[in-house]
Formats: C-alpha cells, sequence, structure tokens
C-alpha cells in the first residue's frame, strides 16, 4: 500500500469524504427547504412573561418550567375554578403546560387556536403583506380551522414562526398504554396532517396506529399522541446532520412524558431526525416509564449500540427497502452525523419487517408489516411482532 493509499485509508478521512458526499448531495438535489413564517413576535413568550407576573387568588403563578409534579399540585390546589380562570387569562401559557390537567389544556388550546385563526385570517386579506405573505397566512388559518374541528384534543399548540403542535387519539387519562409518534425534518403547523396520503404526516401516523390498536384490542384502553412539538429541522441540511435540535427537543419529550398518567405504559415510535431526538432524550426519560423505543428511517440515534442508549426499554428498529435514508452514510464524525446504523446487527436493536412501507415515510400505512409490528409492540404483544431476519423477536422480553 503506498502512501496515498494509506491516507484514504484513515478512518477519519473516509468519515470526512463520506461527508462530503452528502453535503455534495444536498446542494445539488435541492433536498434543502427553507421556509419562514413573519407573523407577529413570540406569542408564547408574550403570554409567559404575563404568566410570570400574574397571581390567581392573591398566589403567585408556578414557574411554568417546573416540573410537572409541581404544576399538577398547584393546579389541584387553586381548584376547577381556578384552573379555568388561568386557561382563560393565559390560554397559550396552560395549554402548553405539562402537569395541567389534560381536559384543561384541551380548552386553552382550542381558545389560542381560535384567536390565532382569526390573526392568520385578518394577515390573508392585509395589502402590508406581499402575496407569497397572503398566502402563507391563509394556509395557516385553514390548519387552525382544521385543529378546530370536531372535537380534537390538541395537547400542544404554539403558533410562534413555523408552529409546533401535539394532539392525542383517544382517552390520555384512563389509557393503560400510551404511544408517542415524534416525526422527523420539515414537521411544523402546516406538515401537521396533510390530505392527500395522510399517513405521511405526524396527525395521520397517530390516526392510522390508533385505530390499528383498537381493531386489534378493542377492550384495551390505548392513547396515541401526534408529538410534533419540539423544533425540527428544515430540509436535509447542516441542522439535521447535528443533534442540537435533537437536544433541544428531548428535553420537551422528557418533560412530556413526566406528565403522563402513571397508570399507562409508554411506547415511543421514532421517525427519521425523530429517532435521533429519541437516542438523546432515552437516558433522561424517567426510570421505567418508557417500555419500547422504535425507530424507523433512522439517520442514527448519536450511539453506537443500542445497549449505549443508556435507557431500559426495548429497542426496535426497521427500514424499508425503499427507504432513500438507507443511502446516507451512518457515521459520526465531529459532531455532524448521527452514528451507527440502528439497522446493523452491531447496534444491537430488535430489527422487524416492514414489508409494504414504500419510501420514507410509509411506515403507517394500512397493510405494511411496519404498521402491524407497531401496533404489536403498542400493545406489548410482543410474540405477534415479526423480526426481520426471522429470530424470536421475545428474546429477552420481560
Amino acid at each position: 500500500m503506498n502512501l496515498v493509499d494509506e491516507r484514504f485509508s484513515s478512518p477519519s478521512l473516509r468519515a470526512l469524504l463520506a461527508l462530503a458526499v452528502v453535503f455534495v448531495m444536498l446542494a445539488t438535489t435541492g433536498w434543502t427547504a427553507l421556509r419562514h413564517h413573519k407573523g407577529g413576535g413570540d406569542a408564547l413568550a408574550v403570554a409567559t412573561a404575563a404568566w410570570r407576573h400574574g397571581t390567581v387568588g392573591g398566589r403567585p403563578l408556578p414557574d411554568p418550567q417546573a416540573a410537572p409534579g409541581v404544576i399538577a399540585r398547584f393546579f389541584a390546589s387553586v381548584g376547577p375554578d381556578g384552573a379555568k380562570l388561568l386557561a382563560r387569562r393565559y390560554p397559550l401559557v396552560v395549554g402548553n403546560l405539562n402537569g395541567a390537567p389534560v381536559s384543561l389544556r384541551y380548552q386553552a388550546n382550542r381558545r389560542s387556536l381560535v384567536k390565532a385563526r382569526a390573526q392568520e385570517a385578518a394577515r390573508s386579506r392585509s395589502s402590508l403583506l406581499t402575496t407569497e405573505g397572503r398566502q402563507d397566512a391563509a394556509r395557516r388559518a385553514d390548519r387552525y380551522a382544521s385543529l378546530l374541528d370536531g372535537g380534537r384534543q390538541i395537547l400542544a399548540f404554539d403558533p410562534t414562526g413555523r408552529g409546533r403542535a401535539a394532539e392525542v387519539f383517544g382517552d390520555l387519562g384512563t389509557a393503560e398504554r400510551v404511544s408517542l409518534v415524534v416525526p422527523g425534518v420539515d414537521t411544523d403547523v402546516l406538515s401537521f396532517e396533510r390530505e392527500d396520503d395522510p399517513t405521511r404526516a405526524p396527525v395521520g401516523m397517530a390516526r392510522s396506529l390508533y385505530a390499528a390498536e383498537h381493531a386489534a384490542a378493542p377492550r384495551t384502553r390505548t392513547a396515541v399522541i401526534a408529538w410534533a412539538d419540539y423544533t425540527t429541522p428544515q430540509g436535509v441540511g447542516l441542522d439535521a446532520s447535528t443533534g442540537e435540535l435533537a437536544e433541544q427537543g428531548a428535553v420537551r419529550l422528557a418533560s412530556l412524558v413526566r406528565s403522563l398518567p402513571a397508570h399507562g405504559g409508554v411506547s415511543l415510535f421514532c421517525h427519521s431526525y425523530g429517532s435521533v431526538l429519541c437516542g438523546v432524550a432515552a437516558p433522561d426519560l424517567p426510570s421505567g416509564r418508557v417500555s419500547d423505543i422504535a425507530v424507523f428511517g433512522s439517520p442514527g440515534m448519536r450511539v453506537d449500540k443500542a445497549a449505549d442508549l443508556g435507557t431500559a426499554a426495548r429497542v426496535w428498529a426497521t427500514r424499508d427497502s425503499t427507504d432513500w435514508i438507507g443511502d446516507v452514510p451512518h457515521m459520526e464524525f465531529a459532531g455532524l452525523g448521527h452514528g451507527a446504523d440502528p439497522v446493523s446487527r452491531s447496534f444491537g436493536a430488535r430489527v422487524v419487517t416492514s414489508e409494504a412501507a414504500e419510501g420514507h415515510a410509509g411506515y403507517f400505512r394500512p397493510g405494511t408489516d411496519s404498521l402491524a409490528n407497531f401496533t404489536s409492540i403498542a400493545l406489548g404483544r410482543y410474540p405477534d411482532v415479526r423480526c426481520a431476519d426471522g429470530s424470536d423477536c421475545t428474546a429477552g422480553v420481560a
């Protein structure tokens, strides 16, 4: 081997070359998408500032960043009337407050959505905006109207910037099994749901899983949360190749999990960059609450092995043969990339089948192996899960 060959055989250099390939692809394929909403300021920050100076019954209000248990005890102490008063005064805060009663959060978020819809409808007619700005406002007004339709259970809503949201299917307060769908890049309030091919967006994914659970176990009380309550990367660019947004989202995810009713087992279903977030969050999730973490279309979980995640949860992984994420180098170098491939044998996850999933976001389509497997995992019916290599998926399952 000559000197040039030795240099190019260096693991570090091979990693750099792999990264170079990724960024060339990003630059030449148009995968990176930049979209900015230029509405009002940070509405939640303004509402939170007002909350910090507020009182109820002469008592100061708790820090909105307090632990969910602290928040829950505060709302219990002010009683139903005090809680409703706070939801009317500070709907945007209460609607996003982990630890506040779930039904109160639904009510508060309806108030916030009504206000946001009216604001965006007015902006859609404003002569001060460009044509593009008016069209964007009209789309957001339509989205807010959709979220208000039919008594939907909106667990979180923030119109600031690109917007964040979370929706619950089922009764979260009585659920024996709770599942969270954690989406990946380009998820915001506009892409939270879609009419065409709905199971490729968070709302459709969660609704599909909930329907499959009910069909498989109609007597089991379940709830599924479409959780798009973190800032996701825009396009497959620099943000998507680092863990910064995942680290920020992991804090939010851990807070939500801590606020969930204690009687329900929790499973995470993490798609694409969402699996990076779940990997970062894993060691900080409340011990014993999360029973399963399933990743699909994953670029990596920022660890070399499932055993390094620092969780007692069972780790599952799948990737359809038509998913383009399989062509992205699974590596990490100088903070770029997300580490080992979760479907590789060396990673140590239980790899399940995903036949008929089709592409990067087709894993919740009815009739797919992936949806059937996710349903069995969510219900704790591990003998029904199909491992990709034909091995026993129940090995080591308590």
